[in-house]
């Protein structure tokens, strides 16, 4: 990309060294087109269910988007302005946001928020002019203009980005009715399946918890009056996830600790949390005998666990009144795995029936926690820098700390994490280039030989992530 010229120079982040450069290019090839494996996202499967044209550049790219709307406001931009927490704009709204978009474009400077725009607009939409004050409304009306044809609207995008399987995040009282008309319609030939998130259910103190479990009580048919009902409900919602063809459970806690309580603790504090008297010790000790729980039904339902800890969820709280959660203002934390995982890791860790994959904003744990738990638990695998770490710099940090630990086999694979549609492949693209990069290196110095490069490139993209998250 030049100063003027929205254009992606071929071998962007790809080694300076030309001889690696040159062997880096040659396992980025191999990989460049193969289909992509989301086993975790955040679009909306209504998205292509609907297969509406998008309806205007920014409610495709900014206003849906915490990744790129948080610096806009760490800048002195209301979010009001962005159509932060709004379904739909009105057409001089979604042009003002674009406009205050185009503007704050130098913010994104060094950032991979601006990798992936760059790859977007000019790979999909062929934009060339860098976005500015003055190119804003060319840009707009470039873009607003191919959104009405056939070949940009959701479904035509998804073939054209060669997804082979996209998982959704989807809470456990969902009757998944989307995902099931996605897989009846033989006009849709994509894998689109759901992820049990049942986060919400296991923090008792946090709003809205007992809407959520009355909610669980109807969609599940089991009365959850009672701390056994509670718990049979959550397991019969995994097995109804599980018929409608998920694969994993996802789970994101201030920490990772998983304990177990008898069944009488469980049931005395559960009645606690149905009367409203539960207090923060004793709720975050259910929450962890919950998890603890969750592990165990995962041994005998198969779903594969995937923990996203270390998060401190909506850190300002007006900013969450006004527009709701996901809006930019999640901070991470550290994350303790080897105490908080221990238990459960004695009970359970070499289960043939458990994987659970570890991720991680804390990369501190890539080397002294993550990876040396995975490279003894045939459980453990180690989940790719994730959210605030997905960025060229700590990727290559992340290969770097734990390979030399774990090999090349005990990795889930990539992840976009993204609710931006057309991300997608910008992010997986920017991941593949840093793995032929790594790999690259690694034949360089005549530590491994290219055809082990190229295998391994293909095992981390394809086979790898098809194997942890039984796809």
């Amino acid at each position: 990309m030049t100063a003027d010229r929205l254009t992606p120079h071929p071998d962007r982040l790809l080694p300076v060294d030309p001889a690696v450069r040159g062997r880096a290019r040659e396992i980025y090839e191999s990989i460049r087109g193969l289909p992509i494996i989301s086993p975790h996202g955040h679009v909306d499967p209504a998205l292509l269910l609907d297969d509406r044209p998008f309806a205007d550049p920014a409610t495709l790219f900014v206003s849906p988007d915490h990744y790129v709307t948080r610096l806009m406001h760490a800048s002195g931009v209301s979010l009001d302005v962005l159509g932060v927490g709004r379904s739909s704009l009105t057409s001089d709204e979604a042009k003002r946001a674009w406009k205050v978009f185009c503007e704050h474009w130098h913010v994104y400077d060094g950032t991979p928020m601006q990798f992936w725009l760059v790859s977007e607009l000019s790979e999909i939409f062929g934009i060339t002019d860098v976005p500015g004050p003055a190119t804003a409304d060319s840009i707009y009306d470039q873009i607003a203009a191919k959104l009405g044809q056939p070949e940009f609207r959701p479904r035509a995008l998804f073939a054209r980005f060669n997804i082979d399987v996209l998982a959704t995040t989807d809470d456990p009282a969902d009757s998944l009715a989307v995902h099931q008309a996605l897989a009846a319609d033989s006009s849709f030939a994509g894998t689109v399946i759901p992820t049990y998130r049942p986060d919400r259910y296991l923090e008792t103190l946090k709003p809205g918890w007992h809407d959520a479990v009355a909610a669980l009580s109807k969609a599940s048919g089991v009365d959850t009056a009672t701390y056994a009902g509670y718990r049979d409900a959550l397991q019969n919602r995994r097995e109804y996830f599980k018929a409608n063809g998920a694969k994993t459970s996802d789970h994101s806690h201030l920490d990772a600790y998983m304990t177990r309580m008898s069944d009488a603790d469980a049931t005395g504090l559960y009645a606690k949390a149905l009367a409203g008297t539960i207090n923060h010790a004793e709720a975050v000790a259910f929450r962890r005998h919950m998890m603890w729980e969750m592990a165990r039904m995962a041994t005998e339902d198969g779903l594969v666990m995937t923990l996203h800890h270390g998060v401190y969820r909506n850190h300002h709280t007006p900013t969450l009144q006004k527009f709701g959660p996901d809006t930019g203002h999640d901070i991470p934390l550290q994350v303790e795995w080897v105490n908080g995982l221990h238990e459960v890791l004695q009970e359970f860790g070499t289960h043939p029936n458990l994987r659970m994959v570890l991720f991680a904003l804390d990369e501190s744990g890539w080397g002294r926690d993550m990876a040396p738990l995975a490279g003894f638990y045939p459980s453990v695998y180690v989940g790719s820098p994730w959210w605030f770490l997905d960025q060229p710099a700590a990727i290559r940090r992340w290969r770097q700390a734990t390979t030399e630990i774990v090999g090349f086999t005990r990795f889930s694979g990539f992840i976009d994490d993204t609710r931006a549609f057309c991300s997608i492949p910008a992010r997986h693209d920017m991941s593949r280039r840093l793995d032929a990069g790594f790999l690259a290196e690694l034949v360089s110095e005549h530590r491994i030989s290219m055809p082990t490069a190229l295998r391994t490139a293909n095992y981390w993209t394809q086979e790898g992530p098809r194997e942890v998250f039984k796809l």
